[in-house]
């Protein structure tokens, strides 16, 4: 994690929520030794600080990853093999204090891989101006990994910056303290202008016994790879519902849309929020490479990829009988990949190979995993009238009966080009001062998130 992820919201509110003031950042190892205490505001004390590392990390009673000890607040998580903490006094926002957290966890991963007591005070040096980098009087400031390295550099790597070092000292406060230094070298020139937006989404269904649907909501993300000379901007259009209700009154509409309604929308901290909050525009100068633009998470109007039909009956104390059809939903076009039922059997059954009848596809009997699974490499959208599988297990008495609880046939599946939320990209802009042309590549894949059907 290079940086904080923003949330849309409110202007105020986001204000509100933003403010974190951390009094310190400290380390121990596991039997609560300290080996790094940088205190930034000196509000919090040492006694505090030694308090916690004796009465909590020492004695292994870390069931909590906030503890409040007097007035002092403090925040925990484990890394390697070294307890990371950060103390306040402040009222400050638990998920921005973890965010910071593991972005310093991160940076010093790619500094000396493995965060261990050794390894930290190997590099002493390297880790308190990470620190005082980071951080100014309580307020982050910059976790971005490539910006950091470029004039903090770990003992033995070349220093051959004679000729350069008063220009990237020059640059380095407006890289820093500017508002794209998520894109730091505004040299990129490549041969080809590529980007590359992949819309990945993961669908979660309950489904009754009657075949009811009792939930399903899809959770997405878009990642996005560039290939981009200079610095962008970028504009990325989707079928939004509340920005194409606003074009069809204003006429801009040429012609019906599927329309979806976005909750829980986060994007990366490169997209302009208050554009977004204006006229639900997404525009952002991308970063080099790959990064996730947003997540978001849809839970009406969802498109089930699948229909499973499933008839379980128990016949007396002995046998149990199937009879499971699936059915696609998706287009004749597309093909699903890699579709996995897994039908679940009491646990004191046994299924013979010759009791497992299908048309398509594999299924066997797996007595560790107490199901019968039923495998497809391509399930094809055409086969509207689906397939069926018929079996039947055979129950072994015991001495004490228990009813069987009968957990939910699941399925794991990928289908591309298919979205279950009916996500699509309308247009992705690319403006830039040399009017270069730019090719675009846009992929949709749904998978299965938990994909169930009770028995």
């Amino acid at each position: 994690t290079d940086s904080f992820h923003q949330q849309t919201s409110s202007p105020s509110n986001f204000n509100r929520f933003v403010v974190i003031m951390i009094d310190s950042i400290f380390m121990a190892n596991e039997r609560g030794d300290r080996i790094v205490e940088r205190y930034y505001r000196g509000v919090s004390n040492k006694q505090s600080i030694r308090a916690f590392r004796h009465q909590f990390i020492a004695t292994k009673k870390l069931t909590k990853p906030v503890i409040r000890i007097d007035d002092t607040t403090f925040f925990h998580i484990k890394v390697d093999d070294v307890h990371l903490g950060a103390s306040s006094k402040e009222n400050c926002n638990p998920a921005l204090v973890f965010e910071f957290l593991y972005a310093i966890a991160g940076l010093f991963r790619e500094y000396f891989t493995k965060i261990n007591p050794s390894n930290v005070r190997d590099n002493f040096v390297i880790v308190y101006e990470l620190l005082d980098e980071c951080m100014d009087n309580g307020y982050p400031q910059i976790t971005a990994v490539e910006i950091l390295k470029s004039f903090i550099r770990l003992a033995g790597e070349s220093r051959a910056l004679t000729r350069q070092e008063a220009k990237i000292k020059k640059a380095l406060t407006k890289t820093i303290t500017g508002v794209n230094e998520w894109r730091p070298n505004k040299d990129l020139v490549y041969e080809k202008n590529e980007v590359f937006i992949d819309a990945l989404e993961s669908v979660n269904v309950l489904q009754s016994t009657k075949g009811n649907i009792l939930r399903a909501d899809v959770t997405g993300q878009v990642i996005m790879k560039t290939k981009l000379s200079g610095t962008p901007t970028c504009k990325f259009g989707m079928n939004d519902k509340v920005r194409l209700r606003k074009e069809a009154s204003e006429g801009k509409l040429r012609r019906a849309v599927k329309v979806v309604s976005l909750d829980d929308v986060t994007f990366h901290r490169c997209v302009r929020l208050s554009k977004f909050d204006q006229d639900r525009t997404i525009t952002f100068v991308p970063p080099d490479g790959e990064f996730e633009l947003m997540k978001y998470r849809v839970t009406s109007e969802v498109l089930l990829p699948f229909r499973v039909i499933a008839i379980v009956n128990e016949k007396g104390r002995n046998r149990v009988e199937y009879d499971v059809k699936i059915k696609p939903k998706f287009r004749e076009q597309l093909v699903a990949n890699d579709v996995v039922v897994k039908i679940p059997v009491p646990p004191n059954a046994t299924a013979k190979q010759k009791h497992i009848k299908v048309r398509s596809g594999k299924a066997k009997y797996y007595p560790t995993h107490n199901a019968i699974v039923w495998k497809f490499r391509r399930f094809l959208g055409s086969a509207k009238n689906g397939y069926r599988l018929q079996a039947e297990v055979q129950r072994l008495h015991s001495v004490k009966e228990t009813p069987w609880v009968r957990p939910p046939i699941t399925l794991q599946f990928t289908v591309p080009m298919f979205t279950s939320s009916g996500f699509h990209v309308r247009f992705l802009k690319v403006i830039e001062n040399t009017g270069y042309s730019t090719v675009k590549w846009v992929r949709y894949i749904t998978r299965a998130g938990q994909y169930q059907i009770r028995i």
